[in-house]
């Protein structure tokens, strides 16, 4: 007791789970993950809720399991496989940091979940979306279109990222948080000097208080309604893109380039989406081995 030892586990390791769970936010989420109010703020207190009280390594996988058990029967399946993700990385961090030395995660499965189909909008969807876009929305609609960009790349985008003589538009601040260069095609050209530059402010597309829009998601639904379309978000224009190339006959790796996409896998879901591309792998080894045996 003197020593602050108890069964070999040193009072330095004795770490509660919710002391983790905020040192883990704050140090980790917040410099690390824009989106961390939406997804980890969240995870970790729900976490926290099941989990306070207990050490980090107090917890195991059959602790893990149970809570696993018990929010599937309140959240779909894929919600409880990202709080799951979110806890592992949570351990992996305590790993990393000296404050754990086992992670429980390891030996928890995730739950199997279909894949969900890729939506994206036919060509004709295209065009009636198109026309139905408001003034200030039309322009965002069309870059979101013809670069995959994601919305809050289009709607942080400043005029000194954009090189019309080189046709590109650069990218600081992605997901990822790597740079990434992206071409502009003609149409995207015309679109970004047709916008009407506002000398109050850096942002292309800002509202009438010089300020970048924080969100286009009352508009872009009025133009959806008004358009016919449903079960669409504004990021399956992302999905539209690639699915208009792969569909066009760009091979997947360019694909997956132009996408930002760190792994080939993220882009195979779109590889259904060409009938052919199967076909041509075994002509051109037809043709190699006919070449050979002639």
């Amino acid at each position: 007791i003197a020593e602050g030892k108890f069964l070999d586990i040193k009072k330095e390791q004795k770490i509660k789970f919710e002391d983790f769970a905020d040192e883990y936010l704050e140090v980790h989420c917040k410099p690390n993950n824009k989106a961390w109010y939406k997804a980890d703020f969240h995870n970790l207190n729900n976490l926290k809720k099941y989990f306070t009280g207990k050490c980090l390594h107090e917890i195991t996988p059959k602790d893990i399991e149970h809570y696993r058990a018990e929010r599937i029967k309140e959240v779909s399946k894929s919600t409880v496989n990202r709080i799951l993700c979110c806890l592992g990385s949570l351990y992996n961090r305590a790993i990393e940091w000296g404050k754990a030395t086992d992670n429980p995660m390891t030996k928890v499965k995730s739950f199997k979940v279909p894949d969900k189909r890729t939506r994206y909008l036919e060509k004709e969807e295209i065009d009636k979306l198109l026309s139905h876009c408001c003034e200030h929305l039309k322009p965002i609609v069309i870059v979101a279109l013809h670069t995959g960009m994601r919305k809050s790349e289009i709607l942080g985008l400043k005029w000194h990222d954009i090189d019309i003589k080189m046709n590109l538009i650069h990218l600081y601040d992605t997901k990822n948080s790597e740079k990434r260069e992206v071409p502009m095609n003609e149409t995207v050209q015309k679109t970004v000097i047709g916008v009407l530059k506002n000398p109050e402010s850096q942002y292309v597309f800002c509202n009438k208080d010089n300020k970048p829009y924080g969100n286009v998601r009352r508009s872009f639904f009025t133009a959806l309604n008004k358009a016919g379309i449903i079960n669409f978000r504004f990021h399956d224009l992302r999905h539209t893109f690639a699915s208009q190339l792969v569909m066009s006959g760009v091979d997947l790796n360019t694909v997956r380039e132009l996408l930002g996409h760190k792994s080939i896998e993220m882009t195979l879901r779109y590889s259904h989406l060409s009938p052919d591309h199967k076909k041509r792998a075994v002509d051109i080894l037809g043709k190699r081995m006919n070449t050979i045996w002639t």
